[in-house]
């Protein structure tokens, strides 16, 4: 029997990512198409916030 954590598909991107990626947003106050490079594609991460 699997366990409780294994049980799905995995995530693509670290969910600490995501979440750091829409507190920069919501700190800022910047646009989504403003989002640094360095954090994961607006996409997924506007997904995310709207989640």
């Amino acid at each position: 029997m699997p366990s409780a954590g294994s049980v799905g598909r995995p995530e693509k991107r670290p969910r600490r990512d995501l979440v750091d990626a829409v507190l920069y947003v919501v700190d800022t106050g910047c646009s989504w198409r403003q989002l640094p490079a360095d954090f994961p594609p607006r996409q997924p991460v506007y997904w995310y916030f709207v989640r």
